[in-house]
């Protein structure tokens, strides 16, 4: 008779506390209870079962976390039942057990979806590891299904993730700006998502149907941005080969998003400031004025009040642009949403890439919530598309992380670090540190210039030198 004394049943306590529930298929008897001994001192919950057909029954029954079945059973192979748990799909873990080494059968239980394949005389340092392993894949898998309700409790707004005080106070300010046509400056460091408020901000609006226009007011060469602002008629400067429309003009009935403003250059802002208190443009060669109706918001990533006192953004510009002003926090101070926005990020690469990437092991998740992500959301977005491609399938494992956070938190701060060597000329200690901050920002170089304390314009004639340096070398 089959070994029902200690039956499989579903249990509310987490699998590190209580062990995994495991049934052990085996025909031998005294196998059956020497096995399932030692695992109950393991602290797993075990039942037994002579066949597959008592097995299959009780497996439905009970759900276990894990099936170990020998291999040759008096009724079906271990090979047939693990087959027949496939078939149904949403199958525990199975190992299989045979008396003999064989490789053909150990390959092709592998293939069907065995988790491993022992042979008796079972080493117990082995199945340990093995047990280990795959109770750390049961909680991850847990922790995913967790993620995931929460998830679907829709636990963000607009095209922003999170639950944490910090962002529930930020789409409480998302919310109020979408109903209401008042101007806002957004700030926060670089990668915290301004422009992603900007967008849920439009999305939630009555604009929501118009276009979102986005300009980057330190991207842009300053002897161009007047001409993107503003608009350009045909021959009015050198390469004006056409008439062009400017971003006020593309954004009519909708938003338009001036993002680092801080960095416009400061005899461009006076005419800005004219443009939006008389809601017409004019522009570069043109002759009349062209009226629109955009709503405008602005962002920044350094302090407005310092880049007033600066001299770089002009105090009349603000606080006709800072009716309100939102401020993002920083994702070392969020870090409870990182499980939440790692696994919304996994779900929309895995429909990019063609992957199917289950979500994260708990080691990895633990490693990303002790990291102080300088790029804020960026470069968490970046880091889960690298693990999803290297990954492709099932769960991320540390080893499909990049390297520094393979390494923790050590080698995450060296790569913050710059070691120089005594007599290290200042010209090149200066060159390593804008290039190593650029790589650290993901080549921001307004976020890099405000960092350094320089200013963009500062920084882009610097890396022109160094590439004139660069062709220049033998």
């Amino acid at each position: 008779m089959p070994d029902q004394s200690r039956p499989v049943t579903e249990t509310a306590d987490p699998i590190a506390e209580t062990g995994l529930s495991i049934l052990v298929v085996e025909d031998d008897a005294a196998m059956r209870e020497a096995v399932s001994a030692r695992l109950e001192s393991w602290g797993h919950r075990v039942a037994g079962a002579e066949d597959a057909g008592t097995a299959h029954g009780m497996i439905h029954e009970g759900a276990p976390d894990l099936v170990l079945a020998d291999v040759v059973l008096p009724d079906a192979s271990g090979l047939d039942l693990l087959a027949g748990l496939q078939a149904e799909g949403n199958p525990p873990a199975v190992v299989l057990m045979t008396a003999h080494v064989e490789v053909d059968l150990a390959v092709e239980a592998m293939k069907r979806g065995a988790e491993d394949f022992l042979t008796k005389p079972i080493d117990a340092d082995k199945l340990r590891s093995l047990l280990d392993a795959i109770g750390a894949k049961q909680r991850s898998r847990a922790q995913i299904k967790r993620i995931e309700s929460r998830l679907s409790r829709d636990p963000g707004l607009g095209h922003m993730v999170g639950d944490s005080p910090a962002m529930v106070e930020v789409f409480g300010l998302v919310r109020l700006l979408a109903a209401n046509e008042a101007s806002a400056i957004l700030t926060g460091d670089s990668g915290t998502g301004k422009e992603l408020v900007a967008r849920s901000i439009h999305g939630l609006s009555r604009r929501r149907d118009g276009p979102f226009v986005a300009l980057n007011c330190a991207a842009i060469p300053e002897g161009l941005i007047e001409s993107e602002l503003f608009g350009h008629e045909k021959g009015s400067f050198t390469g004006a080969t056409r008439r062009r429309e400017g971003c006020f003009e593309m954004a009519d009935g909708g938003l338009l998003l001036l993002d680092e403003i801080a960095e416009m250059p400061l005899e461009l802002q006076p005419k800005l400031l004219r443009v939006l208190e008389e809601r017409s443009t004019r522009r570069v060669g043109g002759t009349r004025d062209v009226s629109f109706d955009v709503r405008v918001l602005a962002a920044t990533n350094r302090d407005p009040k310092t880049a007033i006192a600066e001299g770089r953004l002009r105090e009349d510009l603000y606080y006709r642009l800072a009716v309100f002003q939102l401020n993002l926090p920083p994702l070392r101070n969020r870090h409870e949403d990182i499980a939440l926005l790692a696994h919304a990020f996994t779900r929309e690469f895995n429909a990019k890439h063609g992957c199917a990437v289950e979500g994260l092991r708990d080691d990895v998740l633990g490693l990303l919530e002790r990291y102080e992500w300088p790029g804020n959301v960026r470069e968490l977005r970046n880091v889960i598309e690298r693990a999803v491609i290297v990954a492709g399938e099932g769960l991320i494992e540390v080893a499909h992380l990049p390297p520094f956070l393979r390494g923790g938190r050590a080698a995450a701060d060296s790569e913050s670090t710059i070691v120089l060597e005594v007599g290290t000329p200042a010209r090149e200690a200066e060159r390593r540190l804008i290039l190593r901050t650029l790589e650290q920002v993901d080549h921001n170089k307004a976020e890099a210039a405000r960092r350094l304390g320089l200013d963009v314009k500062t920084i882009r004639n610097k890396l022109k030198q160094y590439e004139a340096d660069r062709d220049a070398a033998p």
